[in-house]
Parts: C-alpha cells; structure tokens; sequence
C-alpha cells in the first residue's frame, strides 16, 4: 500500500512539474484588457486586422452576413480624457466580399439602362465616419457618436465602443490598441433602398478595429 501511495505522488509531482514546464513555455498573449497600457497621442487604423461586418434580415427567413476590409483611419486618443477621444475612419466599398459572387456582383453593377443602381454602383465613393463626440460609459466601455458619409448621402451614427486590448504587436513593434463596436443604420436613409422592406431596411454593423500609435 505504502509503495502505491509513493508512486501515485512521485506520478502526480511529475505531472506537476510537466504542466508548470509547460505553462512557462506558452507565449504570452501581448494584448491585455488593461487601460493602463494605453498611451496618449495619435493612431492610425492597421488596415490588415480591422474589419467591418453587415447583417440583415433576408426576407424574414434567415439574416445575410458580409464584410468591409482595408479599411484606413486615424484616431487621437487620451486615457485621461476620453471624451476628446476623435475618429475618422473610411471604409473603401469596393472591399465588399460577400460569399455570393452574383451577390457581390449586384451590389457593385451599375444601373440598368442608364437608371440608378439598386445599391452602390461599379466606382462607388467610400464610406466616411467622422466622430463628433464620444461619452464614456465604463471602464473601458464609451459611447462615440459621429456622422456617416455614405452613397451620396450624410447621417447621424452612433455606436457602442468597447477596448479590448493594449499593447505592442510583436510583429510590427507598434504600441497597439484594439476595440470592437457595435451600431445599427438604417440603410434607406443612404439611399440604398432596394427590395425594402423584404430585405430588412436596419443593417447591424460589427467593427473590430486595431490602432498602431504613429
């Protein structure tokens, strides 16, 4: 019994030492959900890992999913005063991508026969959002209100802004910080009002941004 007991330890010491072995082994993940990481000054977008994604509703069946990328922006940011906190972001809408080729297609034709097109064109503008305030709500957690150009047209947005990370990006070397944010528009108040209200007029829109400090 006394010999079990001994091997049962030496085997559970082992295992001990193997999984503190391999916790020191693992990388460190370089970003941390930590305000005291973030510095003042100016930031732009990294273009790579900064995306925008739509849902709408597909004829009261299901919700339809796509993505906008190479998106480009700057931000100046003080933890201190978040209130001053000011975005301009473009998002190039010729970076649709949809899983539908047709879908992409249709989104990006130009009109029939000389008419508008049922959604952007074949050369459209970017889409432009250039912040007019931001409130702070928690921790790390703001509201950022501003004005969306888009298709011709100009409105108010607002979105709900949440930091999800600081520190520097082991590849570029650059002091990151990361956010997500969340808004909802209604898509005819951007002239974009084909098949509505079978293609649901509100689009939900999802933002996963990461800013390098210049």
């Amino acid at each position: 019994m006394k010999t079990s007991f001994l091997a049962l330890a030496l085997a559970g010491s082992g295992s001990l030492a193997v999984t503190a072995i391999s916790a020191q082994d693992q990388p460190q993940i370089p970003g941390v959900v930590d305000v005291s990481r973030v510095a003042a000054g100016s930031y732009s977008l990294d273009p790579s890992h900064t995306l925008v994604s739509w849902q709408v509703g597909h004829f009261g069946f299901n919700d339809y999913f796509g993505l906008f990328g190479q998106i480009d922006g700057t931000m100046t940011l003080d933890p201190a005063d978040i209130d001053a906190t000011q975005f301009d972001i473009t998002v190039p809408i010729t970076s649709v991508s949809v899983p539908s080729e047709g879908l992409r297609d249709h989104l990006l034709r130009p009109g029939k026969d000389g008419a508008a097109p049922d959604f952007f064109g074949p050369e459209p503008e970017a889409a432009r959002f250039v912040s007019t305030s931001v409130r702070r709500t928690g921790e790390t957690t703001a509201v950022a209100s501003g004005m969306l150009t888009m298709n011709g047209q100009t409105g108010p947005v607002t979105m709900l802004v949440e930091f999800t990370g600081a520190g520097q990006n082991p590849m570029s070397e650059a002091q990151t910080v990361g956010f997500h944010a969340r808004a909802q528009i209604d898509r005819t108040d951007w002239g974009i009002s084909y098949a509505a209200p079978l293609v649901d007029n509100m689009v939900d829109l999802e933002i996963s941004a990461a800013f390098e400090r210049d």
